[in-house]
């Protein structure tokens, strides 16, 4: 398997659970400072490395009125703040081949949206930036198609990159997740994460938002951590209800330290 280096976290066989966590979009400076403290101190106790998630821009909202995101240039703005004061590494998604080498510039790890995972200049932008790329499998692909996936990031130059199961459509609002899928997924030779939080979700299931069950996500997070993977996603917040995208599946914040306690003790036990 290639090992991927995330800042200065090496991800992969062998190595330390890679935890990647933060809300869903960029919250108010305070918010998303409490978050990311949070997740890094658990996360120091535990001996397991961190990065921190936040969006700029959520590009793919259910309704028009749905809020965003404070932007590219706000958003990597506050993303290098959060960086420098947290001192762990961070990482957010990209939309369009436009915006890799800007945030190429500031993060750690660049991020692929599930439905674009087969977008080839995106791709291509993004290993050019000389960051590791994180390519969500999309909710229509089979785990075999990725290798095409890591093909193209491999003869783009890209450092590094991991993949992510997030889920597999099954009929209308329903996501599930395939265990033999995701260890076909290992087998591909690169880093495989598990996106806990986003798995939950029942997309379209409100009309014009996305619902979700969260209260499913501990039996998903220990079910992908005896199966192997190589770091968990999840997304979270003070308060979930408040949160400007994806309430129906962020977990609480204060909710992380016992879920992220018996996901050690399960590795522990392997």
């Amino acid at each position: 398997m290639n090992l991927c280096r995330v800042g200065p976290h090496t991800v992969g066989a062998g190595q330390p659970l890679l935890i990647i966590a933060g809300p869903c979009v960029l919250e108010s400076p305070e918010t998303n400072l409490l978050i990311g403290r949070t997740m890094r101190d658990l996360c120091a106790r535990l001996g397991l490395p961190y990065v921190f998630k936040a969006s700029f821009d959520k590009a793919n909202r259910s309704s028009i009125h749905s809020g965003r995101g404070p932007g590219l240039e706000a958003g990597l703005k506050e993303l290098a703040r959060l960086r420098d004061a947290l001192g762990v590494p961070v990482t957010t998604d990209v939309h369009d081949e436009h915006q890799a080498a800007p945030a190429g510039g500031v993060v750690d790890l660049l991020q692929v949206p599930a439905f674009l995972c087969r977008q080839t200049d995106l791709l291509i932008a993004c290993a050019r930036t000389g960051k590791p790329v994180n390519v969500k499998k999309g909710q229509f692909m089979a785990p075999a198609e990725m290798t095409n996936v890591l093909t193209k990031l491999r003869e783009a130059g890209a450092a590094g990159a991991i993949l992510t199961e997030r889920g597999t459509f099954f009929g209308y609002h329903r996501l599930v997740n395939d265990f033999i899928g995701l260890g076909d997924l290992m087998e591909l030779g690169a880093p495989v994460c598990f996106d806990v939080t986003h798995s939950t979700q029942l997309p379209g299931g409100g009309s014009t938002h996305t619902e979700g069950r969260p209260d499913r996500a501990p039996l998903l997070a220990r079910a992908a951590t005896v199966a192997g993977v190589h770091a968990l996603f999840f997304e979270c917040h003070p308060d979930p209800a408040k949160g400007l995208s994806d309430k129906a599946t962020m977990l609480p914040l204060d909710s992380m330290g016992p879920l992220i306690e018996s996901i050690v003790r399960l590795r522990r036990a392997m």
